[in-house]
């Protein structure tokens, strides 16, 4: 079940305090179930995955063709679809929902989204140049980013080149984020720390894909609790 991911949407950023008193920022996402649309096998395309529907919209916002494949399947339009590649089909049946259950034995996730957008902005800010003196005969140029291209061989600026431009407004993955806490009853998942893209954002959430073996903050705690209850050894 955790090959598949949920979309959530950011609702901000809080803190959780744990008994010991110490506290943890988190971000707090709102996480809709998913529906499985349709499940494909592999005789059919050659490789097996499911589609999943997200997000509620309205039929009069649907084209022709996608009002036509929900209602083929019987089922209420859904914002976005996506598909995901599963080594077993027969765990998902057409119809079925998956919420934040599918995290219940989860402690860490990776999240995908899009970061803040900047607009434009120069190599300074974009890039975190030095920039140049700021006394000593420097002319009017403290925040350029210097020599871009060549003389007459090559006689062009390289793809790639640091310099002014868009900032921002990329799709981004976050990984091994620690899951401090899950509100079934709401549909709320609190991560561990910031995550890229502003309010009201989509974030897509799935269990990590690392192998992580190190400790999460409520297992440090109650470790810590052990090691003070189990009485030292008199020094001789």
């Amino acid at each position: 079940m955790s090959e598949i991911a949920l979309l959530g949407k950011k609702i901000g950023m809080t803190r959780e305090f744990y008994k010991s008193g110490q506290l943890v920022p988190v971000t707090v996402l709102k996480v809709e179930k998913a529906r499985v649309i349709q499940v494909i096998e592999e005789e059919k395309r050659g490789y097996k995955a499911v589609q999943l529907g997200y997000g509620k919209v309205k039929n009069s916002k649907l084209t022709k063709a996608m009002k036509g494949v929900f209602s083929k399947k019987n089922t209420e339009a859904k914002k976005k679809l996506k598909e995901f590649r599963v080594h077993d089909t027969s765990v998902y049946k057409e119809g079925n929902e998956f919420g934040l259950e599918i995290f219940k034995d989860i402690k860490f996730v990776d999240t995908r989204s899009k970061t803040i957008g900047k607009g434009f902005a120069g190599a300074m800010k974009r890039h975190n140049f030095g920039g140049l003196r700021a006394s000593h005969g420097v002319s009017i140029s403290h925040r350029a980013h210097g020599s871009t291209g060549h003389s007459q061989d090559p006689g062009k600026v390289f793809k790639g080149k640091k310099m002014a431009g868009h900032m921002g407004d990329k799709l981004r993955t976050m990984q091994n984020i620690e899951i401090i806490k899950t509100d079934l009853e709401n549909e709320l998942l609190y991560l561990k720390g910031s995550i890229p893209g502003s309010k009201n954002s989509e974030v897509m959430v799935k269990k990590s894909v690392k192998n992580i073996s190190k400790m999460t903050i409520g297992e440090k705690q109650a470790a810590a609790e052990e090691a003070k209850k189990t009485p030292e050894k008199k020094k001789k």
